[in-house]
């Protein structure tokens, strides 16, 4: 079997004359850069989204930092992130002079909660970005209240969980009552940001990303921002940069986006049918745990993770078990030419780059642990049920046959 961690080529070849003429309408045009697919690629996604600003810009990094440029935030001021979690989340924290306050995160979810953020609160915390990671919506109705409460803004990463959502709890402003809507991820906070990485549940055929917002005034910022600090060219009212998404990938994504629900539910289709699979041969988690579905949000699986369990045996540390258990699980699914990934193999407070910047809030113990036992298997919208039969018995086999003792 050929079995890829995401086949882009599979997905491709299903719409593949709808990419074809959007690409070749572009070429034919020579609009390169802010051509009108662009816009219409906003608009769409602004009502697929629900949100009154889509900002586009030229990854997903990009748009955490401009987002960050936007609040006016000084160098020293603290911005709380989770430790477990891809470096870009951090990285712009740091790149601004502001300074990065880690905190740890639920072993289920993978998440950062309420009693982890309240961890690293400071008089010097203005923001918090959550980062629904994996595909897992974060518990956005606490962090907004908690936002709130301490006068914070909130700078959600959404950068693997776009078309997921979170059951938000409002008020009617016209007559006081209490309702529960669906909110989608991205949306909730004062900003969203995502990317449209080729893996991505949307995704491009190059770079690309975009803001959200409902802040008229903060779409602006953002806006002049992104384009070099102008409103009006060659008048520069801030320090801004130069991040644009090309408008060839503003007309794939808009193909693309008209499958995206489409997309997701094939990713979810794929994540239940392991999960039944898997928990079928180890239903006491013996061996390794399924993701975990929190609450009423939407999981959309950009990646199908399990937790390797902790294996004792004589002489050996607890650390030193858990890598040998998980890497030797992947090298053996890679002898039988499945691919898996290890998202991400160093904590954030172990990077070198964080070492002089970065505040830890807590002993991180948790961000820890699950560096050295989180195996990815491949996960995407064309994946069929016999190849994931056949990497499940490769799973199988390995367990039954190694002579660990958890």
């Amino acid at each position: 079997m050929n079995i890829q961690m995401v086949d882009l080529k599979g997905q491709y070849m299903r719409i593949k004359s709808s990419v074809d003429q959007a690409v070749a309408s572009v070429i034919d045009s020579c609009a390169f850069i802010n051509g009108p697919q662009v816009k219409t690629f906003c608009q769409n996604l602004q009502k697929y989204l629900n949100v009154k600003h889509v900002i586009p810009c030229a990854n997903g990094t990009d748009a955490l930092q401009i987002s960050l440029m936007a609040l006016g935030l000084k160098p020293g001021d603290e911005v709380i992130v989770p430790a477990f979690t891809y470096v870009a989340t951090a990285e712009v924290i740091g790149l601004l002079g502001l300074t990065p306050v880690m905190v740890d995160v639920d072993e289920r979810t993978f998440n950062v909660t309420i009693d982890n953020i309240r961890r690293g609160l400071t008089p010097r915390t203005k923001a918090i970005v959550p980062v629904h990671l994996f595909g897992q919506s974060c518990d956005m109705q606490q962090i907004m209240a908690f936002a709130k409460e301490h006068g914070l803004y909130v700078v959600e990463d959404n950068a693997q969980a776009l078309g997921g959502w979170s059951t938000i709890k409002e008020t009617d402003g016209e007559d006081g009552t209490v309702g529960e809507y669906r909110r989608m991820n991205g949306t909730i906070g004062d900003i969203g940001c995502t990317s449209f990485f080729p893996s991505k549940n949307l995704g491009c055929y190059g770079d690309g990303g975009a803001i959200m917002t409902n802040n008229d005034d903060l779409a602006e910022k953002l806006r002049m921002i992104a384009n070099h600090g102008q409103r009006i060219k060659y008048h520069h009212s801030v320090i801004g940069c130069n991040s644009r998404l090309d408008t060839i990938q503003a007309a794939i994504l808009d193909v693309k986006l008209q499958h995206l629900d489409e997309y997701c539910a094939l990713r979810y289709k794929a994540a239940q049918y392991y999960t039944d699979k898997l928990k079928e041969f180890d239903p006491t988690e013996k061996y390794f745990q399924t993701p975990l579905e929190a609450g009423d949000g939407g999981h959309v699986y950009h990646q199908y993770t399990l937790i390797i369990r902790d294996n004792h045996s004589t002489g050996a540390s607890q650390e030193s078990k858990f890598v040998s258990v998980r890497d030797e699980l992947k090298n053996y699914l890679s002898e039988h030419g499945i691919p898996s990934m290890v998202y991400y193999p160093l904590p954030l407070q172990e990077q070198e780059a964080f070492k002089d910047i970065a505040v830890p809030a807590e002993k991180l113990d948790v961000a820890k642990r699950l560096s050295l036992s989180v195996l990815s298997l491949p996960m995407h919208t064309e994946l069929k049920e016999e190849v994931q039969d056949f990497i499940i018995e490769k799973i199988k086999e390995f367990f039954i046959k190694s002579q660990y003792d958890v």
